[in-house]
């Protein structure tokens, strides 16, 4: 696995109950009523996302995310060992798949003691572990591996049809259907988890940044699992920019628009289809990471949720924001209670 050579500089401790415990419509609100930070060179605002059309201006660009979430958590049995849970992380070119082995029956933690030729069973549904993914490596734990490439045989599209869930990690009081995982604009099934930083957009939202002169266009990155420790990249994941969007960026751009990406995953798709100063079409996998020290082109705004203390997304929303209005929009989400995760609040950083 790759380490990364840079931490993110951004320090806060998220309270032990930040985590938003459920769906906002599970806690009696709407999708768009969940919190909306604002930070830009004017300070700090409060609001909600379906107030987001009124911090953009006419002639900015916001692109999304169109992968829909995939069911890609399994119950399965160890041979030998009982009872696990598998992500099924990515499908991969040569039919094998990326897999994390994590502990029954909540996938609270990786299982890091898994060897080449281990064997699952899924009911008819048998999973190999291969090798590590992408090589051999310590985790950053000091110890195993967390990511394999595993061969699989038997029913898979079935089984999980009958019986796979959305990706989860324990953190939630229950579990929620695959439906609460999705986004209004997930067309594109692939993703492992769900593109959350548009989950919070409405038909309401869309309309109303439409009305203000606001452009919204589609890029496709289909995520892996979102599980790394502390210092360690985000696998590769594949893309597709298609030309239209390409077109708009780079339109846009000439207008002095901005380019607002809802979600890390926006960002390091279109960031992995520069030439030069311009996007252009393109699609494949990508291994890009966007960092300080690796800092984005063409992205100059952002919707993102908020992440953890050391994740790599840190690093990414220090990149495009710069990290002093990290830092301020992080301190400003502590003291005010924000909620963390995928069902959780979110920022409009603007630098």
């Amino acid at each position: 696995m790759r380490i990364l050579d840079e931490h993110p500089s951004t320090v806060f401790s998220s309270p032990a109950d930040a985590t938003a415990p459920a769906p906002p419509e599970s806690r009696g609100l709407e999708r768009d009523a969940v919190r909306l930070l604002v930070a830009g060179p004017d300070g700090v605002s409060h609001a909600r996302v379906r107030d987001l059309a009124s911090y953009l201006e006419p002639g900015d660009l916001v692109v999304v995310n169109d992968s829909a979430t995939v069911a890609g958590e399994l119950d399965a049995e160890r041979l030998g060992a009982g009872p696990v849970v598998l992500h099924l992380a990515t499908p991969l070119d040569d039919g094998t798949w990326v897999v994390e082995v994590r502990t029954a029956p909540s996938a609270e933690r990786a299982i890091l003691d898994a060897a080449p030729g281990d064997r699952f069973l899924a009911g008819s549904v048998v999973v190999d572990l291969v090798a590590p993914y992408p090589r051999t490596g310590s985790s950053p734990t000091g110890h195993g591996n967390r990511l394999w490439r595993a061969s699989v045989s038997g029913p898979l599209p079935d089984r999980l049809a009958a019986h796979g869930r959305p990706i989860a990690y324990g953190y939630l009081p229950r579990r929620y259907p695959l439906s609460a995982y999705q986004t209004i604009f997930g067309t594109r099934p692939g993703s492992a988890e769900m593109p959350s930083a548009g989950r919070p957009f409405t038909p309401r939202v869309v309309t109303d940044l439409v009305a203000r002169g606001v452009t919204i266009a589609p890029v496709t990155l289909h995520t892996g699992v979102s599980s790394q420790e502390a210092g360690e990249a985000p696998q590769a994941e594949r893309y597709q920019v298609p030309e239209t969007t390409a077109r708009l960026v780079n339109t846009v751009r000439a207008g002095g628009g901005r380019i607002v990406a809802v979600g890390t995953t926006v960002t390091r798709a279109l960031e992995s289809a520069v030439e030069g100063d311009r996007v252009v079409a393109r699609s494949g996998w990508t291994d890009r990471v966007v960092t300080p020290l690796h800092p984005p082109r063409i992205v100059t705004g952002l919707v993102t949720g908020w992440h953890d203390p050391q994740a790599s997304h840190l690093l990414l929303v220090e990149a495009v924001a710069g990290r002093e209005l990290s830092q301020r929009a992080y301190d400003e989400a502590v003291a005010h209670g924000y909620q963390w995760h995928e069902f959780g609040d979110t920022a409009l950083l603007l630098p």
